[in-house]
């Protein structure tokens, strides 16, 4: 019954869609858990399909590759939702973002605008991606916080009146992250105009460079034209500094990903 349970539990967890990625990525690590616990040797397949389903969330590929390296998967499991109950990526942001800035940003960055929402002195223009500036400005406005939607053609405008860009990772690794559609747009403007961008990379999201390949690759549809796709990829030359939960660095501080490489769950 209890596995029966799990993969019914994994099987919502593939089908949501815009979900937050740290509650999805705390439902997976659960339901992995519960099948780790009962079927061990489902473990893999589990993951393999669950990656399958939602290829573009970078801390799932995190969580899966930890769990099928680890010996004691559901203590795993549990460490991984403990990380990402106690990040501090968005206090980090809002700690770390000068008195009264204008900020720029595109779409619903879930992290960024929960650091921004902390931020009642900031003034946030928000770029309208596929419909979600609407949104990202409401909960902005539900929270006390300055917030103005921006059609995409008046991109350049929204730059020019920015002190800061600021984009958000999806997933990222050694030379590039996979943004929200119109991140590429505002980082490239910004830097024309000589606006610092900073990139936000929550848990999870920096990833070994096969693992990002990978993601591009399932991304990528070459019968669809590239101005469909709904993310982009955003090279590290773009962006000054990175936010993650450990503070603010030069992206070139970076460094090497810190998530195990799990070859098998590329077969």
């Amino acid at each position: 019954m209890i596995t029966l349970m799990s993969i019914e539990h994994l099987r919502y967890v593939a089908r949501a869609s815009g979900a937050e990625v740290s509650s999805l990525t705390s439902e997976a690590a659960y339901a992995l858990s519960s099948l780790a616990y009962q079927e061990p040797r489902e473990l893999l397949t589990a993951c393999r399909r669950l990656l399958h389903a939602q290829p573009t969330v970078g801390p799932l590929w995190w969580l899966c590759a930890r769990l099928v390296m680890a010996s004691n998967p559901s203590q795993v499991a549990h460490e991984v939702v403990d990380e990402l109950h106690e990040d501090r990526t968005a206090r980090n942001l809002s700690h770390e973002m000068a008195d009264n800035s204008v900020v720029g940003v595109s779409g619903w960055p879930g992290i960024t605008l929960a650091g921004l929402r902390k931020r009642g002195d900031a003034a946030v223009l928000v770029l309208d991606v596929e419909g979600q500036g609407f949104s990202a400005v409401h909960y902005l406005e539900d929270q006390y916080v300055d917030a103005s939607q921006v059609d995409s053609h008046q991109l350049a405008g929204l730059v020019s009146e920015a002190d800061l860009i600021i984009v958000e990772a999806a997933a990222a690794g050694d030379a590039a992250m996979l943004t929200d559609v119109g991140s590429y747009g505002l980082a490239a403007v910004a830097k024309a105009q000589n606006v610092p961008v900073w990139a936000v990379v929550g848990p999870g999201r920096h990833l070994p460079e096969q693992f990002f390949a990978e993601i591009l690759l399932r991304t990528h549809d070459a019968d669809r034209p590239a101005w469909v796709g709904g993310y982009d990829v955003l090279p590290y030359g773009l962006i000054d500094s990175v936010v993650t939960a450990t503070g603010r660095r030069s992206i070139s501080d970076l460094g090497k990903s810190k998530c195990p490489f799990a070859p098998e769950l590329l077969r």
